[in-house]
Parts: C-alpha cells; structure tokens; sequence
C-alpha cells in the first residue's frame, strides 16, 4: 500500500480487483481481517474498515462464525459500477476536450485505435 488513499480504502479496492479479476469467486471466502492486517502490517480495525466498506455495498456478506464471502451478483455490480465510473472520470472529459479542439467522434476513434495499436 503505497498511496495516498487510506489503507482501508486501498484494501476494499484490492479486494473488488481480486473480485473482477475473478480470483476472488462469488461466494468463496475472502481473507480474515486478522490476515490482512498481519500482510499488510496494521491495526485488524483498520482491515475490518475496508472489508465493510463492501459489507454496507452489499460486495461481501458474514457468514456467523465461518467469515466473510463474495455475494452472488458482486463482479457484475463492480464491473458496472467501474464502467460508470470510467465514462465520468474519463470519456466525457475526453470528448469535451476533443469538442474544443474540433475533432469528431470518427477522428477520437481512430485516435484510440492507434494507441490500441501501439
């Protein structure tokens, strides 16, 4: 963990990049926040943050006494909450700086078809 985010913050979003990515599988068990902690060298509570983080966004669910798991539904839910998050933070700021310097939708593509290429 190497950024200025919160820990915490960074421990949820390595746990949704493990969910997309598919090696965390819907309803298989994530680490305990004891095991985070001991990996990542801090305090259970600041662990146990993260992990509910995506407790309260319905990402991971308790099973009492065994730990916390993957819901069923939470990489597509993360998958689209991503993609939203990509066209507001980068596509839309792309195609109003690309409006003010008079390229087009079919120049933009071919624009990122390049850099796809290269």
């Amino acid at each position: 963990m190497d950024d200025s985010r919160p820990i915490f913050v960074q421990i949820a979003e390595q746990i949704e990049n493990d969910i997309i990515s598919g090696q965390l599988a819907e309803e298989t068990q994530v680490p305990s926040t004891n095991e985070f902690a001991a990996f990542y060298r801090i305090n259970p509570a600041t662990a146990l943050k993260g992990v509910s983080l995506l407790v309260d966004d319905g990402i991971l669910y308790k099973k009492r006494g065994i730990g916390m798991f993957v819901a069923e539904g939470a990489r597509e839910r993360l998958v689209t909450q991503r993609r939203d998050e990509f066209q507001a933070d980068y596509i839309r700021p792309l195609v109003a700086e690309a409006a003010k310097l008079g390229i087009g939708s079919a120049q933009l593509a071919e624009m990122i078809r390049k850099e796809e290429n290269q």
